[in-house]
């Protein structure tokens, strides 16, 4: 196997048999526990890309411009937006420096290839705002990439309309994408106008056309691309995007036919662009090669029969190492951004250079790999859901047969300890049969089921004392029987909606307390009251479980839980757009981080912004809260009329109603 790559097998395996192996165990409780094992069992060095540690105080720490800036502990961040601004989790936490970051580091990639290559022709990528259309982050990204003159794409009417008010830099790009009607063409054109260099990409001939027709009306001369329909497909979760199926881009007959409509509309020099597009997050760099040489070949090929192409646009797909695993696992990447850039640069040049056709300008639409890292989804798990059930009688006052029988299953656990396993499961089997017929109370079988999960928890707890050599099989999967739910104040298909509708997987940690060893094997549910509304799939080393190590929730003085908050991280990419007000809760708080050496901590908070009221999300819906406000009235005013309310009553339950109006949709801790 592969050293770099020690998945592989593995992941062969999940697709073969569909099963998520068990998680990562840590080190027997016989063993300190140490910030170190955190790291280990978190895989924080492997997805972390150096922008995510843990200290001495086992908080995770967050280093916005790697080893150029200082660190931010997570935890202090909560707090400070708590106790500053009144904000609580669920809390969506950006560190805009880090958008600064990765703005530079791919930037300064393709140009130190472009060097070391000698190539002849120069970088302007565009951040695609579909990927994230927030504004601040659009406008972040901007200024960061402006040395560069790093520009935007858009792919739709209302982007188009954000992206020409945003976008300053005239020398940097407008790439264009998505289908197109007469009012995004005149919107685009308003663009050239205004000087900047709005490049049309035409989907379909008859976008061809109606880009000629539009910009005689208008009086401008267009910049116009065409996407290219590869063989070349893509890997991973989006495959089907690319290759001769595609939803988007044109034959190899429709793209001469493009040029000869711009021939004869007299507008030869508009054709200024090829563009392709196999996929998002691939992970896998002999695919991109592939179809940025088959790219190059049309690009050449058009040059030489004398269309004027400035730019080959390699389109998105530089992918994120979500599991830290470094492999073509859909969730992962086997390539650096380094090497992205350099075998694009190399690959169009050598091309080029066969074809004796000069080096076109190179563009990307990178949009996960800029905006991934920057955001931190902060939730606080509340309450857990365990096996371990207390019976609810008491043990010794149940003298039933099964319960003797379920007793005496356990007995003998040291020298029998596969055959107490199948004792035991007999047992209780038998005693579900058994109330299921009508033949058991229900204090026996709380009685059975009780004894059975403390002999279950010793029968494990001799598993993990024993080499792993030593284990039967058949008990190498007990610890799967223990999942805990760990109950977290927050909505799956609001936040992370790609893992509900993709099973995607982020990498998922406490941010505190990694100096204590987690006790429990957890699955995470929000409060939707939806069944999906669950997080069943986590990193792990090989590749993904469906359990995560966390702590317990403890008490700080014997009845109130302590704060006990998760991280949900590299989730800057689509989770903060796509989601859906699935039971009607709303955008959560977010905080705007920005590192300052003048500062005491650090850092300051810059902006925050509360999440919706109920109101907000209500209106959405079309409820008036007006009138939600006023039928209520006149069902309290009724119950006063009938003697079921006093009238002081039915005026604070109705101020009280007013008043949850402005209160957020997530739950108040």
């Amino acid at each position: 196997m592969n050293e770099d790559h020690p998945n592989v097998a593995a992941e062969a395996e999940v697709h073969r048999t569909g099963e998520y192996p068990v998680a990562s165990l840590p080190p027997p409780a016989n063993e300190p526990w140490t910030i170190d094992d955190a790291k280990e069992l978190y895989l924080i060095d492997r997805w972390g890309a150096g922008y995510f540690d843990v200290n001495g105080d086992g908080n995770i720490t967050v280093s916005p411009l790697q080893t150029r800036g200082k660190s931010v502990a997570l935890v202090d961040v909560v707090d400070a937006a708590m106790k500053e601004e009144g904000l609580k989790a669920p809390l969506i936490i950006r560190f805009q420096d880090m958008l600064h970051h990765r703005v530079r580091v791919l930037n300064e990639a393709f140009n130190r290839a472009i060097l070391e290559n000698k190539y002849r022709g120069v970088y302007r990528g565009v951040f695609p705002i579909k990927v994230n259309q927030l504004r601040e982050v659009v406008e972040e990204i901007l200024e960061a990439g402006r040395p560069f003159h790093y520009g935007i794409e858009v792919g739709s009417k209302p982007e188009i309309y954000a992206g020409l008010s945003v976008h300053s830099d005239n020398e940097s790009l407008i790439v264009c994408n998505g289908y197109k009607d007469d009012a995004f063409i005149r919107t685009a054109l308003l663009g050239r106008k205004l000087g900047k260099r709005v490049i049309l990409i035409a989907e379909k001939l008859s976008e061809v056309r109606a880009i000629v027709r539009i910009s005689k009306e208008v009086g401008v001369e267009p910049e116009i691309g065409v996407r290219v329909r590869l063989v070349t497909r893509g890997v991973g979760r989006w495959a089907e995007s690319g290759g001769e199926n595609a939803k988007f881009g044109l034959s190899t007959g429709e793209i001469l036919e493009a040029g000869n409509i711009l021939k004869e509309a007299g507008m030869p020099n508009a054709f200024k662009l090829v563009h392709f597009h196999i996929g998002s997050q691939l992970p896998d760099i002999l695919v991109i090669k592939r179809a940025v040489r088959e790219a190059a070949r049309y690009y050449a090929k058009l040059r030489r029969r004398g269309h004027p192409i400035e730019f080959l646009d390699v389109g998105g797909g530089l992918a994120i190492d979500y599991d830290g695993s470094r492999s073509t696992f859909h969730g992962s990447m086997n390539y650096t951004v380094e090497e992205y850039a350099r075998d694009i640069v190399w690959n169009i040049g050598d091309v080029c250079d066969e074809e004796r056709v000069p080096h076109p300008n190179i563009i990307s639409e990178s949009g996960r790999a800029i905006v991934a890292h920057h955001t931190v989804l902060v939730v606080e798990a509340f309450g857990a859901i365990n096996k371990e059930q207390t019976s609810g009688v008491d043990l010794d006052s149940v003298h039933a047969k099964l319960v003797t029988s379920m007793r005496e299953a356990g007995e003998h656990i040291d020298d029998r300890l596969l055959e107490s396993w199948h004792d035991i499961l007999q047992v209780k089997e038998e005693a579900q049969k058994m109330f299921e017929l009508g033949l058991v109370e229900l204090d026996v079988k709380a009685a059975v089921e009780s004894i059975f999960w403390q002999t279950a928890q010793k029968i494990r707890t001799k598993v993990a004392s024993l080499e792993p050599d030593e284990v039967p099989e058949e008990l190498r999967g007990i610890d799967r029987h223990f999942s805990s739910q760990h109950i977290c104040n927050f909505s799956v298909f609001q936040s992370l909606l790609d893992h509900w509708a993709l099973g995607a997987v982020f990498p998922i940690m406490p941010i505190h307390r990694l100096n204590e060893r987690p006790t429990m094997s957890s699955t995470l549910v929000d409060i939707t009251c939806d069944s999906d509304g669950k997080v069943s799939k986590f990193i792990d080393r090989k590749h993904e479980t469906d359990r995560l190590r966390l702590h317990a929730i403890e008490s700080t003085n014997g009845s109130t839980p302590a704060p006990y908050y998760l991280g949900m991280f590299l989730t800057g990419a689509y989770q903060d757009i796509m989601g859906d007000i699935h039971n009607l809760f709303g955008r959560v708080n977010e905080v705007h981080v920005f590192l300052d050496d003048d500062e005491e901590c650090g850092y300051y908070l810059e902006e925050t912004i509360a999440g919706n009221t109920i109101a907000e999300v209500l209106s959405l819906t079309q409820y008036d809260t007006r009138e939600l406000v006023a039928k209520l009235k006149a069902q309290v005013d009724a119950a006063i009329k009938q003697d079921r309310l006093k009238p002081t009553e039915g005026m604070r339950l109705l101020a009280e109603y007013e008043r949850g109006l402005k209160d957020q949709t997530y739950l108040s801790l």
